[in-house]
């Protein structure tokens, strides 16, 4: 038996004909156990991962699930024999199949095999020859489409989609590079044209698509190849080419062979390792939202490992340091992603060791600080990201370099939501953050300091002062090209309609709501699903309650990592109060984000309605330092009303309780 999931999700007998794995969500759960490669996945998991909002009975249901996939691939397994596929482990499930039996398995294991080949790191395991192009090819063509193709609307394949998207490239780019670098590869011509098609920003495919073609005997077309690549750099991203494809160029125009990839500098497949990295052109990308943004976080990740494995101790540190990219969010868009690259800058770090140079340990500990963003660590996650954010604004003040000084800050920015009730000190972050870069030209970060301000405004119900920083942003945005800016000012104009909907004579409930609903429709674009998910329900939440109205009751709603908070009052909208009582007793404490005094007021206001006086205590006293805050607002996208009105309202309970 096989299973495939580089395409839409499947098992096959060994004779090659199908099972029948049932509907779409076995087919999903049988998919979620492939993607741990093994690992046990909890049971809790399991279910928020297949349900957006699940039903009262979901357990019960993933283990129907489980079930029957356990007859559909163990059909002759005696009643009383435990299960050797899919296994029980602790709290949860686990796949025990040969990674050789799972096409993306096989595929993974193939490629590490190849990256082992020429122009990487030699060691005793140095795969070469034509064998490991032949494996690479064959495991390349097990690709049917898109990884899980038929999960959709599922945020963790979403996300193995991405990062398997990404080592299928890298493996189209091995493969065509193991070719050339043994003579070969005039055939690959109509293959690598159409990937650079696909593929318009990686560096590396230009490259070999022109070695290609010098390959072919078409001089001429590979210089040209070369200069569509640099009028694409310069002219859409204001980049020149790096120092690989202009030596490249060099040796074409001299008639150089054999054009080997150790002549042309490239250190690993996709990724450049010379003056110019391609975490450059990721950090361009980035601030063009979309699709360029899910692009430029693969490739910084792509080049940060190419970097460890050269064994270059500086060289890895500057490049992960290198993405200076500014960040407004407290939670992050790919975890698993973040966790990685603070994996890689704290592993550098202990190798540097304290004496290491000054700026390369300030810009760790800022990339270590940025990427652990609070909503998705541990408390002990948590507490080494505060003490990296300190490090690195206390080294970086003692160096010259402003623009090291403000990516302190802004992992000093994403640390400050210790508490409920800190939107004054973040307006002062915000303020130095665009002190320095008004005064240093450092214009991306200009519009983090007014997004900053224009989020410490709004959870301060100034919203005259948030309007303009709004309108600041947009017109450093319009000089930038940075068109996720305008996505943020959006919400913000849609939170501003929301609160005047509570004025008399001020627009209507339905009016705030359309914006909210505009404002959505463009984030859905914008490639941050940390942002995204979750945010239009609690607007519309929100809403709700400063019109003094029950909670939506949509189905089709997701709540992203808010559901657990709105559960309650959601419950409470359908008249299942004992449900309801049930849902609050099991609301954990917020995260430590941008977020976190609405979560504290809805916990609030579930236990003032359910009269729950102990739970409203809690949430009274996590709100006091807030008091003088809207809750939801420091996020500058939405609001639930002013911090007052619930602590009020939980106070009262507490006391009568």
């Amino acid at each position: 038996m096989r299973i495939d999931v580089l395409g839409a999700v499947r098992a096959l007998r060994d004779d090659g004909s199908p099972i029948d794995l049932g509907g779409p969500r076995h087919r999903e759960v049988l998919a979620r156990l492939v993607a741990a490669e093994g690992r046990m996945v909890t049971t809790d998991t399991l279910v928020d991962d297949l349900w957006t909002d699940p039903p009262a009975r979901a357990v019960g249901a993933l283990r129907t699930f489980v079930a029957a996939l356990r007859r559909a691939l163990e059909p002759d397994r005696p009643p009383r024999d435990p299960p050797r596929v899919i296994v029980t482990e602790g709290p949860g499930y686990a796949l025990r199949l040969p990674r050789e039996d799972v096409d993306v398995h096989r595929f993974q294991d193939t490629l590490a095999r190849a990256r082992r080949g020429p122009g990487t790191v030699p060691g005793p395991d140095t795969a070469t020859g034509p064998d490991t192009v032949a494996d690479l090819s064959a495991a390349l063509k097990d690709w049917r489409g898109p990884a899980y193709a038929d999960v959709t609307g599922a945020a963790w394949a979403q996300r193995e989609r991405t990062q398997l998207e990404e080592l299928r490239l890298e493996g189209v780019e091995l493969r065509a590079r193991l070719l050339l670098d043994s003579g070969e590869g005039a055939g690959l011509v109509a293959e690598l044209g159409a990937h650079v098609a696909e593929q318009p920003w990686r560096e590396p495919a230009w490259g070999l698509l022109a070695r290609a073609l010098y390959r072919a005997g078409r001089q001429a077309d590979a210089l040209a190849t070369l200069r569509r690549a640099r009028a694409m750099l310069v002219d859409q991203l204001g980049l020149d080419p790096g120092a690989e494809l202009r030596r490249l160029e060099t040796d074409i125009l001299n008639g150089a062979a054999p054009l080997e990839g150790a002549r042309t500098g490239w250190s690993g497949p996709g990724v450049r390792l010379g003056p110019r990295t391609t975490v450059d052109l990721a950090r361009t990308l980035a601030l063009a939202g979309g699709d360029a943004l899910v692009h430029s976080r693969r490739d910084r990740l792509a080049a940060v490992q190419a970097a460890e494995r050269t064994g270059d101790l500086l060289l890895t540190a500057r490049i992960i340091g290198a993405y200076d990219v500014p960040a407004v969010w407290s939670r992050a868009d790919d975890p698993e992603q973040s966790r990685a690259v603070v994996a890689a800058a704290e592993r550098t770090l202990t190798a540097l060791g304290p004496d290491g140079p000054a700026d390369l340990s300030a810009r760790l500990l800022a990339t270590v600080a940025v990427e652990s963003r609070s909503a998705d660590l541990s408390a002990a996650e948590l507490g080494r990201a505060q003490q990296a954010a300190q490090q690195a604004e206390a080294l970086a003040r003692g160096l010259a370099d402003p623009a090291l000084l403000v990516f302190a800050l802004n992992g000093v920015f994403l640390q400050s939501f210790t508490r409920p009730g800190l939107a004054a000190v973040r307006d002062g972050i915000g303020a130095e953050i665009l002190d320095l870069a008004a005064r240093h030209e450092l214009p991306n970060f200009a519009v983090l300091g007014r997004l900053v301000r224009l989020q410490s405004a709004s959870a301060l119900g100034d919203l005259d002062a948030a309007a303009s920083h709004a309108e600041a942003a947009n017109r450093l945005a319009a000089t930038t090209e940075a068109p996720l800016v305008p996505v943020l000012t959006g919400w913000f104009r849609a939170r501003a309609t929301a609160a005047r909907s509570t004025e008399p004579g001020g627009p209507t409930a339905a009016t705030a709501a359309a914006h909210y609903r505009a404002a959505e429709n463009a984030l859905q674009r914008a490639g941050m699903p940390g942002l995204h998910r979750g945010l239009f329900a609690l607007a519309l939440l929100g809403l709700r309650l400063l019109h003094d109205r029950p909670a939506p009751t949509d189905p089709h709603l997701d709540w992203g990592p808010y559901r657990a908070w709105a559960r309650p009052l959601v419950l409470l909208a359908q008249d299942r109060v004992e449900e309801a009582r049930a849902a609050l007793a099991a609301v954990p404490e917020p995260a430590r984000d941008h977020m976190q005094e609405a979560m504290w007021c809805l916990t609030a206001r579930a236990a003032v309605r359910l009269g729950e006086p102990g739970i409203a205590a809690r949430a009274g006293a996590s709100l006091r330092g807030a008091r003088a805050e809207h809750a939801g607002a420091a996020s500058g996208m939405l609001t639930l009303g002013p911090v007052a009105r619930y602590l009020a309202e939980a106070e009262a309970c507490a006391g009568a309780g």
